[in-house]
């Protein structure tokens, strides 16, 4: 898979006892449960994101959006990209999906972006001292792994 361009903001990774095709739906419930919760949509008109609504084909694939997001790759028990952009940044979101023996997978979480202008530096420094964007993308990652070691989908 080609590396996005944007530059490397942080990547974050967990084990899952299960294989990467029975990971890879609870991958796609999550992603869409927590992108599309209440507010969402507000935030992503909010800061003028490029996608403010949830639309496009289900579950998630190529052409499907979220508040502040759209699916540029989904390669089943691979890959999830995620893009993005509004006012104060451009970013990706990408989910990589190894096996990592018989049973076991890798679920590991890039985000990359840009920041450009002042107010993009202000964001920039927001974003990433309140440790916020760190505790939301692990706590998805921890979702997806609890889901998919106890094997049901919602």
């Amino acid at each position: 898979m080609p590396i996005d361009p944007l530059p490397h903001l942080d990547e974050h990774t967990t084990f899952i006892n299960a294989g990467p095709d029975r990971v890879w739906p609870h991958l796609i419930d999550v992603v869409e449960r927590s992108f599309s919760r209440f507010g969402a949509s507000g935030y992503a008109r909010l800061v003028h994101a490029a996608d403010p609504v949830t639309s496009g084909p289900r579950p998630l694939s190529e052409g499907s959006t979220l508040p502040g997001f759209h699916v540029a790759t989904a390669i089943p028990g691979q890959e999830l990209a995620l893009r993005g952009s509004h006012r104060f940044s451009t970013y990706a979101l990408t989910f990589r999906l190894d096996a990592d023996g018989p049973t076991r997978s890798r679920l590991r979480a890039e985000t990359r972006a840009v920041f450009p202008g002042l107010a993009g530096g202000l964001y920039r420094q927001i974003l990433l001292t309140s440790g916020g964007h760190v505790f939301g993308v692990r706590r998805l990652l921890a979702a997806v792994r609890r889901r998919s070691e106890q094997g049901s989908v919602r």
